[in-house]
């Protein structure tokens, strides 16, 4: 764990803040210029004091961390450093930061630089899926980063279009009279654990219902994500609730 209790540490604003963030990245970028579109993507770990949690979050536009990738994307331009098609951005606000990130010496802030060389930081997590509304086998589901995929659908066991068999690892029962049940396809959605960004995914699947009426989620903070497309997949946060057909409800969490 990480000790962050220098007192040249103490943010003065959001825009500063800002500014001092994606200079450091700008350094980390520089030393990595050689490697071009080896880079894949970058982990930014946060571990501030309590009093500057707000500052942090709002200057790494937490709630639509797109924005500071987009930053971050213009340094790189700057410089002309290209990055890998698809490179992935991603805030971690946690206690301990691993011993492979690089840490700045004047902010609460680390960074991790995925690459060909360090293709990803190992980590290990476990999650939980509460049933809110509908009625499932469980209450709760535990998922692993074990590299399963895991299938979400109506029954257990179900024969899809190709003829093979499709297990739901999260079933929600046929028989029940619950109206919420009766609008989640037998293939609805899936999750995945991506090893590189140390994160779980949500993938609406083909099949019943066109996939941009099968899965929307609402984050405790933020507007309401559609997923449109199977191919794109959403990043499980603490706290999400996610929403399958019309009112089935799931709830994300780290915690039990």
């Amino acid at each position: 764990m990480l000790s962050f209790l220098k007192k040249d540490k103490q943010p003065k604003d959001v825009k500063t803040l800002r500014s001092d963030l994606l200079d450091f990245i700008k350094d980390q970028l520089k030393k990595a210029e050689g490697e071009g579109a080896d880079i894949k993507g970058m982990h930014l770990y946060i571990n501030c004091h309590a009093q500057d949690k707000f500052l942090y979050e709002s200057a790494v536009y937490i709630n639509d961390t797109e924005q500071f990738r987009e930053e971050i994307q213009r340094i790189a331009d700057d410089f002309d450093i290209s990055l890998h098609t698809g490179w992935q951005f991603q805030v971690f606000c946690e206690e301990e930061v691993p011993p492979e990130a690089i840490q700045s010496a004047s902010l609460d802030a680390a960074i991790f630089i995925s690459t060909r060389q360090r293709p990803a930081i190992r980590r290990e997590a476990i999650a939980y899926l509460k049933v809110l509304n509908g009625e499932a086998e469980q209450a709760v589901y535990t998922l692993t980063s074990s590299g399963k995929k895991i299938n979400i659908g109506r029954e257990k066991n179900v024969q899809v279009a190709d003829g093979y068999l499709r297990q739901n690892h999260i079933a929600f029962t046929d028989s029940s009279s619950n109206k919420s049940n009766k609008s989640i396809s037998r293939r609805h959605a899936h999750i995945e654990w991506n090893e590189e960004l140390g994160a779980f995914f949500l993938y609406a699947d083909e099949g019943g219902i066109p996939p941009a009426n099968k899965v929307k989620v609402k984050p405790e903070k933020g507007a309401e994500v559609k997923l449109i497309t199977t191919e794109v997949g959403y990043h499980l946060k603490e706290g999400d609730q996610v929403i399958l057909g019309e009112s089935a409800l799931l709830e994300f969490s780290y915690s039990e």
